[in-house]
């Protein structure tokens, strides 16, 4: 593209720029405070190219060795004529750059203009990419975490602008929704290591852009609004919504400052979702007339409706007063709200749940082949449910950033702050009836059309009208709690995690080259991470009276329990607390362990030298190198004096703060090599050492224990513990790929990877002796091999070995004018990747007292979590004239997905293949008064593909979410 001249600042402001010498003792003031490994953003204006890690921001890595382009621009004597590729070309021919120059295997997105990354999410984005595959979140129905070459989103490096950012979740990685795409510039995936990228993961790097104002040639605002239909098809009613953003770049002082700065909102109203879990497959045999028949066991149903807000910011400045040094500051903030609000019923159909809840009867049933089609069970008890679980979040982002060059040496430096805060409350209540309600008052339940598998397809009808509030009423419905003098008609937990992350890095660049070396660079990283889950919970009760104690509902309102249409009672309990509920503090083994913090101390030196020369006919260019890590960690838990405990409360319960820690280090060589074939063909061939540290809430020192029927040689007890010296994931991994491009518009690449797991971390049951902890008020076995024995079994997070990880992933991404002229303006890109793994994984690993998988029992290990193994995307484009029409397919396979439970801990599920279809149409004004206005249409899940999870068959879903389909209409204005 050919540069145009900058548009100049107003000639009072530039003088007075120009004059400031705050502004000059401010940049020498960030050189000695910092110092840059943040990633360049891909230069809007032309061409990009894809910056090696520790490219300085700002600068336009495309441009010939020692060009400067803004000088060039300033030098100028006279404008050029430009020609602006913006829209989906755009996107593309800059993806296209970043790829090709890369001196690593890298998949890029670049944003169609300013402020508008193709998609509505930094997560939906990221899923156009090559073996990248991304997980709905199970709440939002939208796509958050992110799988790259089968590997869960926890073995991702995360970064924005190449610096390591807190979360928060559990995971180490931030959630991707905390990044409104209008706020992001581009996203690059690094799949091969790299000496000089700090904060690499084992499965992949993704790095996170905002605009750098000096890379732009002239002033640009972005103004743009949309409004949402959502869950359109669900089932329930439809919601809305509406998001705006803005987007300002501009430069000052005859280009020596730029400015950038963002603003998004977003609110949306989903409506309702409908939801139907079958307690995992649950079908037990009851005898009628005498012969044992399948009826359904229980269900869950119920309709959720979510309100979220969600805003962000950014701010970038730049200062540079010469050209030999720059310096960059960066802030990013963001903040959301979200709550759910869930009403259905649940209650098990034959059998009990709990001392109110006493088993029914079988009348009036139809059997065929052993499976009672329909009938009528007795004694029904249900538990209209009314949730709300709702989250508050913040997370704030500083980086500064200066390189001064001196010579042909070049030194950087980077600081950086970030700390994230994520508060939940989830507050859930029963109604019903009372827990002593006669047997003779309580209802039946009848159903049609079960075949002992189609659990959601079941119509089902109970006898009393839970609608009416003088049968529903709020009270202890099964006795959850124990019984009588321990009532549970609700319960509540209000945990918080915080995270905060703190860096410090130093470069050098020396940019002669000898030999074969082009040139060198040797740093210094240092990072600080602390992270702490927090909280309190426990059972509510009815004020004022006993176990049975109940109130009528408030209000007037009902609502329908999700896919079965049964109505219920409805009401908001919000605000109920100390007035209608009291709450009995849990303070026991169990829910002190959910305490913890852990402490890391990262220090990270690494050498590089850029390659670049012949071998043979064949010019090559790549780096070779090494990172030295070590790493010093410490975690505190909480451990409950189980010797000295004798019930839930503080007094009753004692409990002392646990530490321990560990240190190590590790060399992690790399290299990274590119040949030139000629006729525009690359050969790519990566090879390194990669690491990921292991979960923060696995490095918890905490330990509980308890009687559990969790063995085979069952009871005993049976204990889970945290593991302050873990060590982290390690790999050897190759790459080998093949690329060939025409020109700028497109290519054809394939690409094969092998990773040997060296040391996997699993969770695993041993043989432990529990006597230091008991006393003679701990619970033993009462019967079994294990009787009055303090000898159990502790799960434990432990380092094992792990296995091979290989796979093959081709992509195509070509303009269609290449086949025939009558095809200008249409495009098409196609991935596919195939990925399998030897790996395989106890599954009595992932139980705990908090959340056991929902295949535990049925499946007795599973493969890597996050694998699928076949991922296709497949993207349809035109763009000509002003128009745009995209249509585009994203589908996996089956897979292993982490999920919340009810109390908002992780537990893994196995979730059913799905395909995700969006469609876009707009057209932008390119002439007249309004020129720079675009319309936008956006469809998103047209196909309204639920979320299925099962447990051991895929053809048996054992629960289902329908989130309807979601339709965006926007404009764009930019000047």
């Amino acid at each position: 593209m050919v540069p145009v001249l900058p548009s100049r600042a107003p000639r009072a402001l530039t003088l007075a720029l120009r004059r400031l010498p705050v502004a000059q003792a401010c940049a020498l003031l960030m050189l000695g405070a910092s110092g840059a490994h943040a990633q360049s953003a891909a230069p809007p204006e032309s061409a990009a190219s894809a910056p090696r890690p520790g490219a300085n921001p700002g600068t336009n890595p495309g441009a010939n060795p020692g060009t400067k382009p803004n000088e060039a621009k300033r030098d100028s004597d006279a404008a050029l004529e430009t020609v602006v590729v913006t829209g989906i070309r755009r996107s593309v021919e800059d993806s296209i750059a970043v790829k090709r120059n890369a001196s690593s295997i890298v998949e890029a997105v670049s944003s169609e203009d300013i402020g508008k990354l193709p998609d509505v999410t930094v997560a939906e984005s990221l899923g156009r990419v090559s073996g990248v595959a991304t997980q709905r979140d199970k709440v939002s129905g939208k796509a958050s975490g992110v799988s790259v070459r089968g590997m869960s989103p926890s073995f991702n490096g995360s970064l924005l602008n190449g610096r390591e950012q807190a979360s928060t979740s559990d995971a180490r990685s931030p959630e991707f929704d905390l990044f409104p795409a209008e706020l992001t510039s581009s996203l690059l995936v690094y799949k091969t290591p790299d000496p000089s990228l700090v904060g690499q993961g084992l499965a992949s790097t993704i790095d996170l852009r905002t605009i750098r104002p000096l890379d732009y040639a002239k002033r640009s605002v972005a103004i743009s609004g949309r409004k949402e239909r959502i869950g359109v098809g669900s089932g329930t009613e439809a919601g809305d919504g509406h998001r705006a953003g803005l987007v300002y770049v501009d430069q000052f002082s005859d280009r020596r400052i730029g400015l950038a700065l963002g603003l998004s909102s977003l609110r949306e109203d989903n409506g309702g979702e409908l939801k139907f879990d079958n307690w995992g497959g649950y079908a037990p045999k009851v005898d009628y007339q005498g012969q044992q028949v399948t009826v359904p066991g229980g269900f869950l149903a119920e309709t959720s409706k979510r309100k979220t807000e969600r805003d962000g910011a950014f701010v970038t400045l730049q200062f540079k007063p010469n050209a030999d040094f720059k310096t960059t500051a960066d802030l990013f903030w963001s903040r959301g709200n979200e709550t759910t609000k869930k009403t259905g019923i649940e209650g098990a159909i034959a059998f009990g749940t709990g001392p109110y809840d006493p088993n029914g009867a079988l009348t009036n049933a139809t059997i065929v082949d052993g499976v009672a089609n329909a009938g009528t069970i007795s004694n029904y008890k249900a538990d209209v449910r009314n949730h709300v679980y709702g989250s508050k979040d913040r997370l704030l982002s500083l980086g500064l950033n200066s390189e001064l060059r001196t010579g042909d040496w070049r030194w950087e430096g980077d600081i950086a702050h970030s700390r994230g805060v994520k508060d939940i409350s989830n507050y859930e209540t029963t109604a019903g009836q009372p827990g002593n309600t006669p047997e003779s008052q309580l209802g039946s339940i009848s159903w049609t059309g079960f075949n002992g598998n189609n659990f959601g397809d079941v119509k089902y009808t109970p006898s009393l009208n839970y609608a009416d509030r003088n049968v529903a009423v709020l009270t202890d419905v099964a006795g959850w709690g124990g019984g009588v003098n321990s009532p549970q008609a609700g319960y509540v937990a209000l945990p918080r995690i915080t995270d905060q992350v703190d860096s410090l890095r130093f470069v050098a660049h020396h940019d002669a080259g000898w030999g074969p070396i082009a040139g060198t660079r040797f740093g210094a990283n240092f990072t600080k991470r602390d992270k702490a889950r927090t909280g309190q919970e426990g059972r509510l009760y009815i004020l004022g009276g006993d176990g049975y104690a109940s109130v009528p509902v408030p209000g007037s309102e009902t609502g329908i329990a999700g896919p079965t249409g049964i109505p219920v009672v409805s009401f908001d309990p919000t605000g109920t607390l100390g007035s209608i509920y009291g709450i009995n503090r849990w303070v026991d083994s169990t829910v002190l362990a959910r305490d913890w913090s852990v402490r890391e101390k990262v220090a990270t030196v690494f050498a590089m030298a850029d390659l670049a020369g012949d071998l043979g006919p064949l010019p090559y260019t790549g780096n070779v190198g090494f990172q030295v890590v070590n790493t010093r960690q410490r975690s505190t838990g909480n451990q409950v004096d189980l010797a000295n405990c004798t019930g839930i409360t503080v007094e009753t319960c004692p409990y002392v703060e646990r530490s321990e820690g560990d240190n190590y280090t590790r060399f992690l060589p790399s290299m990274n090599l590119t040949l030139d074939l000629g006729s525009q063909q690359l050969l790519r061939f990566g090879a390194g050492k990669q690491l990921a540290r292991p979960n923060l809430d696995n490095m918890k020192a905490s330990l509980d224990f308890q009687v559990q029927n969790a063995t085979s040689v069952s009871p005993a007890l049976t204990g889970f513990a945290g593991n302050p010296k873990l060590k982290p994931y390690e790999a050897w991994a190759l790459d080998l790929s093949y690329e060939k491009y025409f020109g700028r518009h497109g290519y054809i690449s394939t690409a094969v990877f092998y990773k040997k797991l060296e040391n996997y971390v699993i969770n695993a049951p041993r043989g432990f002796d529990f006597a230091p902890f008991v006393s003679a008020n701990t619970p033993l076995p009462t019967t079994g091999p294990f009787k009055d024995s303090t000898v159990g079994f502790l799960t434990q997070p432990m380092n094992g070995q792990g296995g091979n990880m290989k796979g093959v992933e081709v992509s195509v991404n070509l303009p269609l004018n290449m086949l025939s002229s009558w095809l200008d303006g249409f495009g098409t890109s196609l991935n596919y990747s195939y990925t399998d793994s030897s790996v395989r994984l106890p599954t009595s690993g992932f139980v705990t007292p908090q959340n056991g998988p929902v295949f535990k029992d049925s499946v007795p290990e599973i493969g890597l979590p996050g694998l699928s193994k076949r991922v296709a995307t497949v993207r349809l484009y035109y763009e000509k004239n002003g128009w745009q029409l995209a249509w585009a397919a994203h589908r996996r396979s089956d897979f292993i997905g982490q999920i919340l439970d009810y109390r908002s801990d992780s537990q893994f599920t196995f979730i059913k293949s799905e395909t995700i279809v969006d469609m876009q149409l707009g057209y932008e004004f390119q002439t007249g008064w309004l020129k720079g206005l675009s319309v936008l249409l956006q469809g998103h899940n047209m196909t309204n593909a639920p979320f299925q999870e099962y447990t051991t068959d895929p053809n048996v879903v054992t629960n289902k979410v329908k989130y309807g389909k979601t339709y965006r209409l926007g404009l764009n204005y930019k000047f």
